[in-house]
């Protein structure tokens, strides 16, 4: 007997490594975002080959610092079944009054503790943001509209309208101290920013703490089913508490890197670019409804969206196709994440 083989079907080779990248993508959602970065970068790289160029890997860089901080604090919150879009308000209300507070009465005051007033002060709004949520049993993104705007109302009433441009000299010297600096063929200098090792650095706390403390296991705990998690023995106050919180002092630290990097402070920035990072946030794997997602993924997010948002003109894409662009990409990575849940 002779054994009949379809030529059409796929060899065992192919079909088990077909079966093992799908697994991979069905435990490793970041992956498919990964892809995707890899796809925009060779479309624009190839239209315009001036895109492999080290200047703009540095202002990616760059562009992705303030993001990647929003991002990172966002995820925690998703992750855990939640939602904020305050962070913004949080941020500006943060590093203005701390900007201002230092120009005008402690021009001195070393710029570790600038920072640091800055983080504890969006902790502080953060906390806020929990306790409503804890007390009032309503749904974060009510509580966070209703917060946002609180905050932005208090800031322009109370605190300042008017940017402030001289900025401390510690505050200007940080937003020019270059990790990397580099002279091209052509005589130009490009700067590899200091502060991109906040994001590192902030990063890899993140990560530890989700995945190697008891509150990073709450955290998922509670965004898998809060019900479940109470039953368990996890406390949902302090989980609350926490997410908040800690997004909260990212938004903080976030805005003071943005005054310092931009070497101002206008009280009416970061306004509308909360879609922007929840985009990022849910490109890199995280579900609105919780339980899942990497800190590499939300990274990468990061990196896929500053990408649209910065290098698709360097390809002759129009800018205002930028936000079809991020919007078809949430579409397929959404499409691509049911059919992975399901499976």
């Amino acid at each position: 007997m002779f054994n009949v083989i379809d030529s059409t079907s796929p060899s065992p080779a192919t079909a088990s490594l077909g079966n093992r990248l799908r697994d991979k993508l069905e435990r490793r959602p970041e992956f498919f975002t990964l892809f995707l970065l890899f796809a925009l970068s060779a479309f624009v790289g190839t239209v315009n080959p001036g895109f492999w160029q080290l200047s703009t890997l540095f202002d990616i860089a760059r562009s992705s610092t303030v993001i990647g901080l929003f991002a990172l604090g966002v995820f925690v919150i998703l992750a855990a079944g939640g939602i904020d879009v305050s962070f913004t308000a949080i941020a500006a209300l943060a590093m203005y009054s701390v900007t201002k507070l230092v120009a005008v009465y402690l021009p001195g005051t070393p710029i570790l503790l600038v920072f640091l007033l800055s983080t504890l002060g969006g902790g502080a709004l953060g906390m806020v943001n929990g306790v409503l949520v804890q007390s009032l049993k309503a749904p974060s993104l009510i509580v966070t509209i209703g917060t946002q705007y609180l905050f932005r109302g208090l800031l322009l009433t109370f605190v300042g309208t008017v940017w402030i441009i001289d900025l401390p000299a510690q505050m200007d010297a940080f937003g020019k101290m270059a990790l990397l600096s580099l002279q091209t063929a052509r005589g130009n200098t490009i700067i590899l920013p200091a502060f991109v090792l906040v994001l590192l650095a902030v990063s890899l706390l993140t990560w530890w703490i989700l995945n190697r403390t008891l509150m990073g296991r709450a955290v998922f705990a509670v965004g898998g089913s809060p019900v479940i998690a109470e039953r368990l023995g996890y406390n949902l106050r302090a989980v609350h508490f926490f997410i908040f919180s800690y997004t909260g002092a990212l938004a903080g630290l976030a805005g003071m890197i943005h005054v310092c990097s931009n070497r101002l402070a206008n009280p009416f920035d970061l306004v509308g670019i909360e879609i922007d990072v929840i985009a990022a946030v849910v490109l890199g794997g995280a579900r609105i409804t919780g339980g899942t997602g990497t800190v590499m993924g939300t990274l990468l997010g990061v990196f896929l969206v500053v990408m649209i948002n910065s290098v698709l003109i360097m390809a002759g894409v129009p800018s205002t196709w930028q936000r079809v662009v991020v919007g078809s990409f949430i579409l397929v990575a959404g499409a691509f994440f049911v059919v992975r849940s399901k499976r």
